[in-house]
């Protein structure tokens, strides 16, 4: 599923309203085992990419959402061609976590440039292990 965002300050609560519809969709019209950690993880994800692609490239992004095998595949693409780096811990420093959060919930993580901008993408387990641990 493919969503376009315009960039005004809505787009990131449709984006994670169109996220938990699809999982919500997957799970149940597809019987996929979806958890609940899964669904806020993935909705967490897609905030603070589309967070980032308005921040740093405003105007339009796009949002693609698949599911491959156990996982849900969450791409953002902006018109900024400058890839993101994750900056060093510092206890000082107040917000602009949102990549370390991303890297941190995500088993897969790529940045790429694209023709125009970049891509980043976003793997995340849909179902936790039994111990409570995510795949």
């Amino acid at each position: 599923m493919t969503v376009a965002l315009d960039g005004d300050s809505t787009c990131i609560a449709q984006a994670r309203h169109v996220t938990a519809d699809f999982l919500t969709q997957a799970r149940t019209e597809h019987q996929l085992p979806i958890s609940q950690r899964a669904m806020d993880l993935t909705q967490l994800v897609v905030s603070e990419l589309v967070t980032n692609a308005g921040k740093y490239a405003p105007g339009p992004a796009l949002m693609d959402l698949r599911i491959d095998g156990d996982m849900v595949e969450v791409v953002v693409w902006d018109s900024d061609p400058v890839l993101p780096v994750a900056r060093a811990a510092d206890v000082g420093r107040v917000g602009q976590h949102g990549l370390e959060i991303v890297m941190a919930i995500a088993q897969a993580f790529e940045a790429q440039r694209a023709p125009v901008g970049k891509r980043i993408t976003a793997r995340i387990a849909l179902h936790d292990h039994p111990k409570g641990a995510t795949a």
